[in-house]
């Protein structure tokens, strides 16, 4: 019953999400931007994991050439893999058809990340988010050594919804960012 919840609320939020005008779609993710900038646990951390934005997720891209060391993944199998990418390095498009970097960029391990900003389609005042169904990042984030990182959730407003359905392996966030402020839970 949850995953059939789940399912038709995921078209629900992508087909709204996918409505945006580019225009409102650049400002609403130029706002995360901002929070996120002047957000201690961001300005604190030296390695920060993030995503290149598919299906108009927010865009983080603005703050790639900051002073941090960033990370993104490639999916291997059934696992996410972290690279070390900085801007200009080349990219190649994954299975999902994401970006993803090369597999021969350096490798980060979980001891090498203080930040993880995670894409979700949507994320509930509890800090439980809702992916795209694969359960790349329940997985990552379950493994004992990636437990510990903090997290945010990356979403748009229209996103941000009173609850959600939760299944046993849902991990909550510790904060959710969206263009109208940053929500710790």
């Amino acid at each position: 019953m949850q995953s059939s919840n789940k399912s038709e609320l995921r078209k629900q939020i992508l087909k709204q999400r996918l409505s945006l005008t580019q225009e409102s779609w650049r400002e609403k993710s130029d706002r995360i931007c901002h929070f996120l900038q002047s957000f201690p646990l961001f300005i604190e951390a030296k390695t920060i994991l993030s995503y290149f934005s598919f299906r108009q997720e927010p865009d983080l891209s603005s703050l790639f050439s900051s002073n941090h060391r960033w990370g993104f993944s490639r999916c291997v199998d059934k696992s996410l893999v972290w690279h070390v990418w900085n801007v200009g390095e080349p990219l190649q498009t994954g299975n999902f058809g994401i970006q993803e970097p090369l597999p021969t960029a350096p490798i980060l391990n979980a001891d090498d990340v203080d930040l993880i900003l995670v894409p979700a389609v949507a994320c509930d005042y509890q800090g439980y988010r809702l992916g795209y169904g694969g359960g790349f990042y329940d997985r990552l984030l379950n493994l004992p050594e990636w437990s510990h990182i903090p997290t945010i959730g990356i979403i748009f407003e229209l996103a941000r919804l009173p609850q959600l359905p939760v299944d046993s392996w849902d991990k909550k966030l510790q904060a959710t960012c969206t263009e109208t402020n940053i929500f710790i839970h």
